[in-house]
């Protein structure tokens, strides 16, 4: 079997305005473009992929990516096998530096091929499941406390066992925010914090932090400080009693053995586009279990194929601990609609995946075409 094509095709759809997302990266998240990759073989075999392409979170676009991937990898896999995952990722580094969330689109079509061709699903490939389902967790959005304390009301309501809170806007409304939510779902519910960086220098998210601790009992404290200097997220991780999540700071498997020496954080939140691809993931997961700490899966919001690429992942990797920290594979109940057909696969506060062939989905072209840009 041989790759015949590949073609890309830029969507962008809407978030429900009441769910939209306002972190402490700045800015407000109401809508996501995104690249869908198609792999085409001399067989009747499709490969499925995404680009997360929101260029605040990952740098990367529509243009960009498709720019890449027509330009420079589709020649590099045409007439290639695609069940040599492996080399055929290794020859992206070549042309084209970074650009991780492209190249995971890509290496996430060829694991969806390489299940389709086997007749097994991608987490059987990926060493079988360790587990059967993955709790997950609803991100609450930053804004006013009120708002942010219905929204959590709503997601309790849905199913969800537990959330976190986005904080790192500013310290007073920070606190006020996550009491509001505190009250709103009473003291049982275990509650975290993503301040996505926002807070700036490890002082102002020492205090912070030991505040929300004694107003709201939070449980974990996500990416406190910028990425980029893992001494100053040791600073934080040292002055608080609580768990330290890596997000922003952890692309790669060299960041994660960065952290690990600077002793900087209790868990990994390790993405399939950030690390360029399901494989670089795993092995960032299985470092982390080497070295006796935790991970959990981040998320920037992906629709339905790459939320199936993350639930292969989770569930076939010992080192994700979602008992302890639910996962984010909660993507597409942020849009108005998503791009694949129908599944029960994902429902609020748990994800799973069928025993169907790779990822396990099938796109619903009408929703594609309609949300497609022209």
């Amino acid at each position: 079997m041989k790759i015949t094509r590949i073609q890309t095709i830029p969507i962008r759809v809407p978030l429900n305005p009441d769910l939209a997302i306002k972190s402490g990266r700045g800015g407000s998240h109401t809508d996501s473009p995104f690249l869908l990759v198609k792999i085409y073989t001399d067989s009747d075999h499709i490969g499925l992929g995404e680009v997360s392409c929101t260029p605040r979170w990952s740098g990367e676009d529509q243009t960009t990516a498709a720019h890449f991937i027509n330009t420079y990898f589709a020649p590099l896999l045409i007439g290639e096998d695609p069940g040599q995952i492996e080399s055929l990722t290794a020859k992206f580094s070549h042309p084209v530096a970074n650009n991780y969330f492209t190249k995971s689109a890509i290496e996430m079509a060829l694991w969806d091929l390489a299940g389709k061709v086997a007749n097994k699903p991608v987490y059987e490939l990926l060493g079988g499941k360790v587990r059967d389902s993955i709790p997950t967790k609803w991100s609450v959005s930053g804004q006013s406390p009120d708002k942010s304390a219905e929204i959590a009301s709503w997601a309790l309501s849905q199913g969800f066992k537990k959330l976190k809170v986005k904080v790192g806007l500013e310290p007073d409304s920070d606190v006020a925010r996550v009491r509001a939510v505190r009250k709103a779902v009473g003291p049982d519910t275990k509650v975290g914090v993503d301040a996505n960086g926002g807070w700036g220098i490890s002082s102002v998210a020492v205090s912070t932090i030991k505040r929300l601790m004694e107003t709201s009992n939070i449980y974990f404290a996500e990416q406190p400080v910028p990425a980029g200097d893992p001494a100053d997220l040791a600073e934080v991780r040292r002055a608080i009693d609580l768990p330290i999540i890596a997000d922003e700071s952890i692309y790669l498997l060299s960041d994660a053995r960065a952290l690990h020496r600077a002793k900087a954080c209790d868990v990994f939140s390790i993405y399939i586009g950030k690390a360029g691809g399901i494989l670089p993931a795993k092995r960032i997961a299985d470092f982390a279990f080497s070295v006796g700490l935790a991970c959990t899966v981040g998320s920037n919001l992906e629709l339905g194929v790459g939320s199936a690429a993350m639930t292969h992942l989770a569930l076939s990797s010992p080192a994700i601990a979602p008992d302890l920290y639910p996962c984010d594979i909660i993507g597409p109940f942020f849009y108005e609609s998503d791009i694949i057909k129908p599944h029960q696969n994902l429902v609020p506060g748990r994800a799973t995946a069928s025993n169907a062939p790779g990822l396990g989905i099938e796109l619903d072209d009408d929703k594609v075409s309609y949300y497609t840009v022209r």
